[in-house]
């Protein structure tokens, strides 16, 4: 399994320790990832010690996980800096270890997806195969409820950041051109 939050491992870490993130490919539906990305997020204290800190929490998520773990220790401010290329992904899809939800939320914020489309030009029963996709039929769940998306308006579904590919795949097979932003929504 290489969802860790949802095994609600008890880990043994220090007072420095703000959270333990899992993000990248591992939290994202419909992906195969061969190894499991963690950042371990730190008060500000020395690198050694961070490294030291960011090890303990790797030997024991190792112990229940059958994927590697690629770990890495970050402080708020390295967290942040623009030349961190992780950023994005830990705040944007990163679910913590610790709380079992969006690592996000610690800062007022909750990340969806909108994925903008156009009908137009399609025949009435593509439409109709597309309102289905989404909607349902006949007794059966459509992806919105599914994955716990929702339409907005006509041309707009929200959905949460880790549904992206499930969403993208299924929107691809039936329209040629549509387009996906990255908001976050406070709480």
């Amino acid at each position: 399994m290489y969802k860790l939050w949802l095994r609600k491992p008890k880990l043994d870490y220090s007072k420095d320790v703000i959270d333990v993130v899992q993000y990248g490919s591992s939290v994202i539906e419909g992906n195969s990832p061969n190894d499991i990305d963690i950042a371990v997020i730190f008060n500000k204290i020395p690198m050694k010690n961070q490294l030291n800190e960011a090890q303990n929490i790797k030997k024991q998520l190792i112990k229940i996980s059958s994927f590697p773990i690629h770990i890495k220790a970050f402080d708020l401010y390295s967290l942040f800096d623009k030349s961190n290329f992780a950023r994005e992904s830990i705040l944007f899809c990163g679910i913590s270890i610790i709380k079992q939800d969006y690592f996000s939320k610690k800062f007022g914020f909750i990340p969806k997806l909108h994925f903008l489309y156009s009908l137009g030009g399609l025949k009435k029963k593509d439409k109709i195969r597309f309102n289905y996709m989404l909607n349902g039929k006949k007794g059966k769940y459509g992806m919105l409820k599914e994955y716990g998306g929702r339409l907005i308006k006509p041309g707009m579904i929200e959905v949460s950041p880790e549904y992206e590919k499930i969403f993208q795949d299924s929107i691809k097979n039936q329209i040629l051109s549509f387009s996906v932003r990255k908001i976050f929504l406070l709480i």
